[in-house]
This record gives structure tokens, C-alpha cells and sequence, in this order.
């Protein structure tokens, strides 16, 4: 006996219908949106009068199958997105292609959804795409699954048919963890078992498939959901007196208003929102998730593009340099390591490299490969993946929108998938106490800004380092000194002032390294903060030094000069130069201030 139809429920529910190409995807929207009074007026008969027209039979296939393309090759290209209503709530349904050449556009259409159909043909049985499909599904976080068997009348509406296939596919789902929501036996084409009960089957007594999908349970709303919003960019207006600085993006989860305490990941800088802004529009107290947004701070820090916003109080995202990952690679040259790629998540973009591969599956059979060093065209790896600098992103547990990315090689995305975990790397002790020194910082009335404009100079951070030199220190004094003669605010630190300072407390082994570095960018972070142009020299920095210092120290803050003819290290750099008594060397850093516009030109 069928369980009582659930309470009505207004929330939308996207759900996917994936499967093997030609197993009758297609056929069993139409048919459900044929048998439920969901298409517009008269769009049945027109395609029946279309198909008559030109001696074909007709399909329910062909009320989706819009593209003239796509009705001549006989699969389906694109995903259709049709609006589907029950009397218990509204739906998206996304009709997934199932041919392997399609599968990027399977990708994007459940990575949308919040349950699956998977379509599988009785008389073919469980096929590559059955299972392909299956697992990506699962790989993306979609746990609330219900298998169709689908042309049951081409088997003669066989149980045996029915029960076999059962038994294969759910070994299979078992295999990834998956629990299906159940099987149900149909005929897309005759119209058994999809909004009413088949008198052809008496031995199936479960739920129809539109029964089936009424039980599915909706996420909340997007807007119920933690508040996150990438930051697209800031924008400054200075024209009439408008000293407004907007933060601006998308929000994708949750909801900002005014008074709000907003935390900004992964640098972990506050502020409260001052207002809500809209273009062309008077201001308003709130913005929510699917809106295009703006807002401005009662204090003025500065944030970049690549920051994700959140709200106080709620869950915190994750903010590391190292990733476990779900991925899937659609390139054709193999994902290798020791090559340089660029991850994508919200609006960050940060440069990655494959650190590990754990295991390389076959999505088809699930045989794991744990010794495969790349990673091919069509398949899915469990993989660590590190970044060239922090980034913010949650779990696809946690928050799905926030932790799906796109992986670009050669400008063009090659791939794609999902953190399943944060790791720890080498600074994460340090990004905590960062982290806390930025929730914790009490900021000045005078902002940053505005001691930029009284001081004709952005603060700034110059690194001068090199192999062991007397050179070196000389060098910085000298453009320390023609800056004040400039009359810009300048100072020269050298590392044994931090050593034989602040690190008096520390023996100066390698050992202590890294707690020297830490305590010399904090320092450095405090002078910035004053509005000065900061002046380091230090010997042989290599580029896990300077992760450390940016960590600390806003990284476009940061300029690296390499003083001497020979590279040593692996430490990038703006400028080189070879020799630090030549004339024109004094020029050359002022030059490059100059065309960074951390100084201005003369007129």
C-alpha cells in the first residue's frame, strides 16, 4: 500500500534525469509533462500534427527536443530546462545528455540539482553511461537518487527483467556509498507507472515516478542558507563628493543587511555594513541570495577581488592552500603534475598544481588505479591539489555553491570538481594568528585612504633580497634617502633590527626560522598600516618565505627586489638588480615605485 502523498511545499526543486543515450531520458519528461496537464495549450498536438507531416511516428521525446540538430542526430546535445508543477510543489526538471562526447553539459546540469532520476533501459540492462552517470552524481553530492526502468513493455513487462537490474545497480550504487530512494518500472512510451499505477506490471505496488519525485526532499532556500558573496571588485566614486566605497558581487547563499558584521576570507579583515546599494535604485536594508549586490563599510579596509564575504557568527568557510578534491578532467592532453594550472572558485583565481593523486577511477567499472600518475580525458580522481596562495571555500557538504570549481589550462576550462576536505600546510598556525590579529584589529579613524592622499604615497612593502652582499643594505638606505628628500614617509628596516629586537627572545637557528619571518611581517604589517613605505633587506628569501610574509602582509602591498647577478633562490621577483653600486641603480627602484603608482610621477 502507498504511504500517505506529502504536505504541499513551495520550494523549488531542481532535479536531473540522467542515464545512457537513447534509454529514454527524453521520453519520460515529455510523458510526464504530457500526462500532468503541464504543457502549454496545444503543444501536444503540434507536435503530433509536425510529426504526421513529415510520415514520422511520434515520440514524447520530440516536445523537448526543440533543436532541429539534435531531432536529426537523435540524441540530445543540450540540456532542456522545463518548469514542471505537481500539487505538491514547482520543479526544474534538466534533461541531461548521455552521450560521453556530452558529458561536460551533464556536469553543469546536476551540478545544479538536488536529486536525480537515472534513467536505464530494460532490454540494454546497465550500461557505461548508467554507470558514468551514476557516479558523477554521486561525486557531486546528490544523495537523493531513484533509478527508472524504463521500457518495460519492450520485455514484456518481465519482473525477472526488472529484478535483475535491480540487483545490478544497486550493488553498484552500494559500491559509492549511494542508497537509492528506490526502482521503479515504466514505459515512457505507454505511459505505465508514471503519473498513475500500471495495470501491466500488478506485481510492482511502489510509488509512480511522479509520486516518486513528490517525496524528494527541497534544500532550503538559498537564502535560509550562511551568507556568502565573492567579492567582484570595489569601486570608488569621487565625483560630487562621493566618498562611498562599494563592495560588489553576487551573493550566492544567505543575507546581508545593514548593521551586519562582515567578515571578509581569507585575509579575516571586519566590518560592519553601513548600507546596501543598487544601481539606480534608492538604497535598500538587505540583499539576498541570487541578486547582484553592493555594500558599504563603516570602516574602510581594503578588500580585492577574490574575497568571500560572510556574516559574523555563521559558519566560517575554509581558508587553506591545500585541498582534497573530487575532480573530473575533460582535457585532452592527460592533468599531470608539474605543470601549472588556474582553479577558478567564485571569483578567485589562483594558480594550482596537482600535489598528489590518490586514486584514478574507471566511472564506468569503478576499478581504482592508486599508481596512476596522471590523470585522462573522461575520468575522476581523488586528488590533493595545491594552491600558490590561501583562498576561502567550504565543503561541498557544508555549502555545494561555494565549493565547486573549474580547473583552466590554456584559457580554456579542462576540468572541474568539489573540496571534500581542507588540509593543513606549512602556514596554516600562521594564517590562524593572522586570521585572529585581523577579527581583533582595532582600526584607526584615520583610514588608509586617507593617509595614501596626505602622504602623496601608497604604503608598501620592499623587499630587497640577494645572495649575502654589503651591497644590499647600502642600496635601500640610498633610496631611503632620496624618498625623504622627496618628502615621502620612509623607513629602512633591517632584519637585525628584528632580530636583536623583537626576536630577542628567539636563539637565531633555522629552527626559528619561521617565527622570525612572522614576527618581521607583522611588524611590517603595523608600519604599513602607518601609511609607510617599508624598506627589508634580507639575505637568500626563497618563495616559501615570501607565502609567509604575504600572509601576513596584503601580497599587491609587496614588492621583491633581487639584488646581485646571480639568482640563488626561487623567490619571484619585480625587478633585478645585478649590480647595487651602479649609477642608475637608486633610478631604477624609483622608476619602478613610480610606474606601480606607489609614488607620483613629477609633472
Amino acid at each position: 500500500m502507498n504511504a500517505a502523498p506529502p504536505a504541499a511545499d513551495p520550494r523549488l526543486l531542481h532535479l536531473v534525469v540522467g542515464g545512457h543515450v537513447d534509454h529514454g531520458k527524453s521520453t519520460l519528461i515529455g510523458r510526464l509533462l504530457a500526462d500532468t496537464g503541464s504543457l502549454p495549450e496545444g503543444k501536444l498536438e503540434q507536435v503530433r500534427a509536425n510529426c504526421a507531416r513529415n510520415s514520422k511516428p511520434f515520440e514524447y521525446a520530440f516536445l523537448l527536443d526543440a533543436l532541429k540538430d539534435e531531432q536529426t542526430q537523435g540524441i540530445t546535445i543540450d540540456m532542456a530546462r522545463v518548469f514542471f508543477r505537481t500539487p505538491r510543489r514547482p520543479y526544474i526538471l534538466i534533461d541531461a545528455p548521455g552521450h560521453i562526447e556530452f558529458l561536460r553539459n551533464l556536469i553543469t546540469g546536476a551540478a545544479r540539482a538536488e536529486a536525480a532520476l537515472l534513467v536505464i533501459d530494460a532490454k540494454e540492462g546497465v550500461r557505461e553511461n548508467s554507470r558514468r552517470h551514476g557516479y558523477m552524481m554521486s561525486m557531486l553530492g546528490i544523495r537523493q537518487l531513484v533509478v527508472v526502468v524504463n521500457k518495460m513493455d519492450l520485455v514484456g513487462y518481465d519482473q525477472g527483467v526488472f529484478s535483475r537490474i535491480e540487483s545490478e545497480y544497486r550493488e553498484f550504487l552500494g559500491r559509492l556509498g549511494v542508497q537509492p530512494g528506490g526502482f521503479v518500472p515504466v514505459s515512457g512510451r505507454e505511459g505505465e507507472n508514471i503519473a498513475r499505477p500500471s495495470a501491466a506490471m500488478p506485481w510492482y505496488t511502489g510509488p509512480t515516478v511522479l509520486e516518486t519525485i513528490d517525496r524528494f526532499r527541497a534544500d532550503p532556500p538559498d537564502a535560509e542558507k550562511p551568507f556568502r558573496m565573492p567579492v567582484q571588485d570595489v569601486y570608488k566614486f569621487t565625483q560630487q563628493g562621493d566618498e562611498r566605497r562599494i563592495v560588489a558581487g553576487s551573493v550566492d547563499s544567505g543575507r546581508v543587511s545593514v548593521g551586519d558584521e562582515v567578515v571578509f576570507y581569507p585575509s579575516g579583515k571586519k566590518s560592519k555594513v553601513a548600507s546596501v546599494e543598487a544601481f539606480h535604485r534608492p538604497p535598500l536594508t538587505s540583499a539576498c541570495a541570487g541578486e547582484a549586490a553592493g555594500f558599504t563599510l563603516t570602516e574602510q579596509i581594503y578588500v580585492g577581488r577574490g574575497e568571500l564575504a560572510t556574516v559574523a557568527g555563521q559558519l566560517r568557510p575554509q581558508v587553506t592552500t591545500r585541498i582534497r578534491a573530487s575532480v573530473f578532467w575533460l582535457g585532452r592532453q592527460p592533468m599531470v603534475k608539474q605543470k601549472d594550472y588556474m582553479l577558478k572558485l567564485g571569483t578567485a583565481r589562483v594558480p594550482v598544481r596537482l600535489e598528489e593523486i590518490h586514486r584514478v577511477l574507471d566511472a564506468s567499472t569503478l576499478v581504482a588505479d592508486e599508481k596512476k600518475p596522471r590523470i585522462d580525458r573522461h575520468e575522476v580522481a581523488e586528488v590533493t591539489l595545491r594552491t600558490s596562495r590561501a583562498m576561502a571555500f567550504d565543503l561541498a557538504a557544508d555549502l555545494a555553491g561555494t565549493s565547486r570549481f573549474v580547473l583552466v589550462d590554456d584559457f580554456e576550462i579542462r576540468g572541474g570538481g568539489i573540496v571534500r576536505e581542507a588540509l593543513p600546510d606549512r602556514l596554516s598556525t600562521v594564517r590562524d594568528q593572522v586570521l585572529l590579529r585581523n577579527f581583533k584589529w582595532e582600526p584607526s579613524r584615520i583610514s588608509a585612504e586617507q593617509r595614501a592622499e596626505g602622504y602623496h604615497q601608497r604604503p608598501t612593502l620592499v623587499l630587497l633580497t640577494g645572495t649575502k652582499a654589503p651591497g644590499r643594505k647600502r642600496l635601500a638606505k640610498d633610496v631611503e634617502q632620496a624618498l625623504f628628500a622627496l618628502g615621502n614617509v620612509v623607513y629602512f628596516l633591517g632584519i637585525g633590527n628584528v632580530l636583536y629586537g623583537v626576536d630577542a627572545d628567539l636563539t637565531r637557528g633555522d629552527e626559528n626560522r619561521t617565527e622570525h619571518l612572522r614576527r618581521l611581517a607583522e611588524v611590517a604589517n603595523l608600519m604599513l598600516d602607518a601609511g609607510v613605505i617599508l624598506f627589508v633587506t634580507a639575505a637568500d628569501l626563497t618563495q616559501e618565505d615570501l607565502a609567509l610574509i604575504r600572509t601576513t602582509v596584503d601580497a599587491d602591498r609587496i614588492l621583491v627586489l633581487w639584488v646581485g647577478a646571480d639568482k640563488t633562490t626561487d623567490i619571484p621577483h619585480d625587478l633585478v638588480i645585478p649590480d647595487p653600486d651602479a649609477p642608475d641603480a637608486v633610478a631604477q627602484i624609483k622608476q619602478l615605485l613610480q610606474d606601480r603608482g606607489i609614488i607620483y610621477r613629477p609633472w
